[in-house]
Order: structure tokens, then sequence, then C-alpha cells
């Protein structure tokens, strides 16, 4: 399993009406793309939420690195957001774990995410800080109102990205320090995704 997610951060003036309408218009062309486990159509709208920018990011979880790469290089698909928009950086993970929560059969209406940098010399070792996000993840994707709780590596940054997928809005006191509203689930590879760590 692999992690994409990319930004698009938009003016502070913009009409994040054009994004909910161009999801709205093009978001199911992936509900039946081969390869994928899922894309999250996610945004987070500058003073909603605490959200201080503008930002159209979609979170991908890919189950065959070759679609991936079709996606992103092949033109099949990504030459869409290039071309309205240039090309941002994708940030690119090895997925560590996926679980599925109580909400899985319900629509997602929000997301959570957190990234933790990892120390280079980690105490007790990058082993034990990987188990103890695991079991984070795991323990998280129990709770009332999770669709999907992800766990992945970013190894160029040496970071954890958990992102996590809210039949609700996601409550306050839950963790995830962006918050973001979903505006569109394609989840054509959902029932292939791990439902646990990855190995």
């Amino acid at each position: 399993m692999y992690a994409t997610q990319y930004e698009v951060t938009l003016p502070a003036d913009y009409d994040m009406g054009i994004i909910r309408e161009r999801v709205a218009a093009g978001g199911a062309v992936l509900d039946t793309r081969a390869g994928l486990g899922l894309k999250a159509y996610v945004i987070r709208e500058c003073g909603v939420n605490g959200g201080p920018v503008n930002v159209y990011a979609p979170f991908y979880l890919w189950t065959d690195p070759g679609a991936m790469a079709a996606f992103f290089a092949g033109g099949a698909g990504f030459h869409n957001i290039v071309r309205d928009f240039g090309r941002p950086p994708v940030l690119q993970a090895t997925g560590l774990a996926c679980v599925a929560g109580p909400g899985r059969t319900g629509a997602p209406r929000s997301a959570s995410r957190t990234v933790t940098a990892l120390p280079r010399e980690a105490e007790g070792g990058l082993e034990s800080r990987t188990e103890r996000a695991l079991a984070a993840t795991a323990e998280l994707a129990g709770r009332p109102g999770v669709h999907t709780a992800a766990l992945a590596l970013d190894l160029s940054g040496w970071r954890l990205i958990s992102f996590v997928l809210w039949t609700d809005p996601v409550a306050p006191e839950e963790p995830g320090s962006e918050r973001y509203e979903v505006l569109h689930l394609s989840a054509p590879g959902l029932p292939g995704l791990p439902d646990g760590r990855c190995w």
C-alpha cells in the first residue's frame, strides 16, 4: 500500500465553490479505477474549523504502484491538476497500516491528518516508535464515527502520516492537527486495502 497527497493552496478570497463544483462534476471518474484503494477529495477553507488557508488536498491509498505511476506520470488523471493549477509537490509515503472503523459502511464527511517528525535518534529506536504509532492507529480506528484510519511513513523526510476519515465532523477533542471536509470518496479498491498493519 502506498499513500500520496498533494496540496493546492488557493488565495484567501478564492471561491471554494469552484472546487466543490469540480469534484461534483468529475469526482466519480476514479470510482472504478483499478489499483486505487481510495481517494478522498478533501478541502480546507480559510477561517473554517481553524483553517488558515484555502487548500484542495486529495489523499490517496494505492494498492498497485503501476496504477499510481500511470496516474501521476502516464496521463491517467494528474494531468488535469497540472493543467488547471500547475504541478504541486506530491507527498509519497509507504503504507504501514490501514484499519477499518465502525463507520466504514457510511460516507465520510470529514478527515484529520497528523504529521509527526521522527527524531534522528528516536527514543527506543524507530521500530519502537513505529509500534506505538501502529497501536495508536488501531485504537483510533475503533472510535465511533471512524470510517478508515491509515498510517504511512514518509521516507524522504522520516515523518509518520496519520490520516483518518470520519462519518461526522471531527470532534474538537480528537487528534489531528489538520481538519478537512470530504467532498467525495472514490473507493474502488477499499476491500483490497489491508485491515491492520501491512506486514
